[in-house]
């Protein structure tokens, strides 16, 4: 493929979908700095319209947005002496760094750091749909309210009228998991990213008035 197409179509997304992305590379978390470049990255692929890959980055930050929380809330934010570092996060990094996404959901609400709506939106809809969906390949959990039998039609040129209904289960078929899979990332990548980045920013908030930063 010729780079000019690639170039057309980067261009063309960019200035189709900047304005409405644009507001999400302005931010400040105080707690975790060193998510800022994964941010960059998912709203660079939302813009350039890459939703599988913005997904699957936002399950990433998602899962280590938590960790971090527990972490943070534990060794404490705001300054802190360089050669103590390693002492005060030795202990909450072994603790809670390898911890799936279910514990560390319970331990975030656990700890006030999220709400029981939250906990209630992470475990029943985002770990299930999103996290499980995409960062698993796991299709069912995207198309298990799909039928199970779609009717399609065959024909043939030499017999054109003849058109003959044939039942599919969209379910079990790999290219047409691939398609729902597609048209449901398109649909969800960006409120899923918006859900993330708004939970950020509260976490952030919580974490800020429980060690009085201002």
């Amino acid at each position: 493929m010729e780079k000019e197409i690639f170039e057309k179509a980067f261009v063309e997304n960019l200035n189709k979908n900047f304005e409405v992305h644009k507001k999400y590379f302005d931010f400040k978390f105080y707690t975790y700095p060193e998510l800022g470049s994964s941010i960059f990255e998912i709203n660079k692929c939302l813009i350039l319209e890459f939703y599988r890959a913005s997904i699957t980055l936002t399950n990433n930050v998602l899962e280590r947005v938590l960790k971090l929380a527990l972490i943070y809330n534990e060794a404490g934010i705001g300054p802190k002496p360089v050669e103590n570092w390693s002492e005060i996060f030795s202990a909450p990094n072994e603790k809670y760094g390898s911890k799936q996404l279910g514990n560390t959901i319970e331990l975030c609400k656990k700890e006030n750091l999220i709400t029981e709506e939250e906990k209630k939106v992470l475990f029943d809809t985002i770990r299930e749909l999103m996290r499980n969906g995409f960062s698993h390949s796991d299709p069912s959990k995207i198309l298990k309210d799909f039928p199970d039998e779609t009717p399609v039609y065959q024909a043939n040129l030499s017999n054109p009228t003849a058109i003959k209904e044939i039942k599919v289960n969209y379910k079990t078929i790999p290219i047409f998991q691939a398609m729902q899979m597609d048209e449901f990332a398109k649909q969800n990548a960006f409120e899923y990213f918006k859900f993330v980045f708004e939970l950020m920013k509260r976490i952030d908030d919580r974490l800020k008035l429980k060690y009085n930063i201002r």
